[in-house]
């Protein structure tokens, strides 16, 4: 009797400590929404949020606040999402990086991706393309190929440390048999000022950051990562058609919230975002500029989130990636 009643008060505990969860999960939202992109102002991943942030804004009718805090890959951010309370008022913009192949290489990580957060919805694919300065004597991926053979240790600029265009060139030097030398960035931009003064010739960027340079034709574009060819850069072939059979990699983003996110409030922001994702505006300004759009469940995204961690560490590993 005694045990019956001490397991029926700590039911009664139990509800009256989620009792307030439930009751906030149901108004939800009633405040503005912090959506933290771990990357500095102006990349892709600020162009994503922002555009979609703002339908999200107007369908939950409460503003949604671009917070951008950039560093470690991607960590820091991610890792503001993780200790924030799960009340669906602190959301992140995770990545294929964040959440998947930097806990492989960094050698100390504040978060577990695979028990920290609260997956929420895909938010598309990224394009990622190799490029050089257009006064560049290199035309094809074949002339890089021989390039870097010629001058082993060749540098190639990125976006960072762990990202998936780091990823892109480790790739690209296992598949080639090129020695190549890692310049990390702090972020796109400092990379596309240094390749414009010809300061470094050869980079693996997101094509958004790049796109508009590559129109004006102050960057070539050698070809794609991806499966299929850009619909931004229909000419540019991908990796497999320049030579390098089974190349791919498309860099994926989701929105994340912390651990234990109750479930009416992941349906309440899934909703939201599957919903501005499809929106005809926000699909021709997200493919202009080079970006996929595309929301799923919340189960997708977690799926996803498991599969690629497991994959990714195999290629860390095999290729002995590493940061600080």
């Amino acid at each position: 009797m005694t045990h019956a009643l001490t397991l029926t008060r700590r039911a009664a505990a139990l509800a009256l400590l989620a009792a307030p969860l439930l009751t906030h999960a149901a108004d939800f939202p009633s405040k503005p929404i912090k959506f933290i992109v771990p990357y500095t102002a102006g990349g892709t991943t600020d162009l994503v949020a922002r555009t979609v942030g703002q339908k999200v804004s107007e369908k939950l009718g409460q503003p949604v606040l671009i917070d951008n805090r950039g560093g470690a890959g991607g960590n820091i951010g991610m890792d503001a999402v993780a200790k924030a309370a799960p009340d669906g008022y602190t959301i992140g913009f995770g990545a294929i990086s964040t959440n998947a192949l930097n806990p492989h290489i960094y050698k100390s990580m504040a978060f577990d991706p695979r028990k920290d957060f609260t997956a929420i919805s895909l938010l598309g694919m990224s394009t990622i393309v190799l490029e050089v300065p257009a006064s560049s004597a290199i035309k094809t991926v074949p002339d890089l190929i021989a390039a870097a053979k010629k001058n082993p240790g060749l540098p190639y600029a990125t976006a960072g440390a762990g990202t998936s265009m780091n990823l892109a060139g480790v790739m690209f030097a296992q598949m080639t048999g090129t020695e190549l030398t890692h310049v990390a960035y702090k972020g796109s931009g400092p990379a596309i000022t240094d390749m414009l003064g010809n300061n470094i010739t050869v980079m693996f960027d997101n094509l958004p950051a790049s796109l508009p340079h590559i129109q004006a034709g102050k960057l070539r574009a050698l070809a794609v990562a991806g499966s299929t060819r850009s619909p931004s850069l229909p000419d540019v072939p991908t990796m497999a058609e320049a030579g390098l059979k089974g190349y791919a990699l498309e860099p994926w983003f989701g929105v994340y919230g912390p651990a234990k996110l109750p479930a009416p409030i992941v349906k309440a922001l899934n909703d939201a975002f599957v919903e501005a994702l499809a929106m005809p505006d926000v699909k021709a300004k997200l493919q202009q500029a080079g970006f996929s759009p595309r929301g799923s469940t919340a189960q997708e995204l977690s799926t996803l989130t498991d599969t690629e961690y497991k994959r990714l560490g195999d290629v860390a590993k095999k290729a002995g990636m590493t940061a600080e």
